[in-house]
């Protein structure tokens, strides 16, 4: 049986989706526990990989090289950078990029690039769900970098670098080695601000729970999963 693994950068992101798992066990491993259970009919493994790019790097491989995972899927928030979409709409990674990184020097070794395509099976599934869950989504560019962006400057730089739909801390590291592996792979962010200084007081200073976020991006994984052969 196919194993598909899915990944959040914080616990909230990944708690729900562990509450759905059947016949769970937990293996600790390299400071990342991982759950093991069936979702549905499809077996997963489930973890909270730490926020930033070598969490995500690390995590991602270890699914893949100890867990067996055929399929990698991240899902979590993310800072809006459009106006296609808005607070607790959907992107999916048709593309995903660092915007913190020298492309040139990354695309020297495998996979001999800088810039991740999701999977387009996977893409598919994964909007799909959101009509089918009535979450506003689009397929788009997600970039990433080892910062929280929350003031208005830093958000205008990185627009101008790279026009991404949203921005994160994660998603392209997970992608890039997934794409190593020559694993599947797509990256969901449901947003949950708008990646200037609003956002950062009411994430970071006032430490707002993101659970209303999470449980849209949790719907959506659960309901992809049912669409995937």
């Amino acid at each position: 049986m196919e194993i598909i693994g899915i990944m959040g950068a914080m616990p909230d992101e990944v708690e729900q989706l562990c509450a759905l798992l059947d016949g769970v066990t937990i293996e600790p491993y390299a400071g990342v526990e991982y759950h093991r259970g069936m979702l549905g009919d499809k077996q997963v493994v489930v973890c909270c990989a730490g926020m930033g790019k070598a969490n995500a790097a690390a995590t991602t491989q270890v699914l893949i090289t100890k867990f067996g995972a055929q399929r990698i899927i991240f899902s979590g928030i993310a800072g809006n950078m459009t106006s296609k979409i808005g607070i607790g709409d959907v992107v999916v990674g048709k593309t995903v990029v660092y915007h913190d990184a020298q492309d040139d020097m990354i695309a020297q070794s495998a996979p001999f690039t800088a810039e991740y395509p999701g999977d387009e099976e996977m893409v598919k599934a994964a909007m799909a769900a959101c009509e089918e869950t009535g979450v506003k989504a689009i397929a788009g560019k997600i970039a990433t970098g080892d910062q929280f962006v929350g003031d208005s400057a830093t958000k205008a730089a990185i627009a101008a670098k790279v026009n991404p739909d949203c921005v994160e801390m994660e998603g392209a590291a997970v992608a890039q080695i997934a794409a190593k592996n020559n694993v599947p792979c797509v990256v969901l962010r449901a947003m949950s601000d708008n990646a200037d200084e609003a956002g950062h007081e009411v994430l970071v200073v006032k430490k707002f729970s993101i659970s209303e976020y999470v449980t849209t991006a949790t719907r959506i994984v659960a309901r992809m999963l049912e669409r995937l052969d």
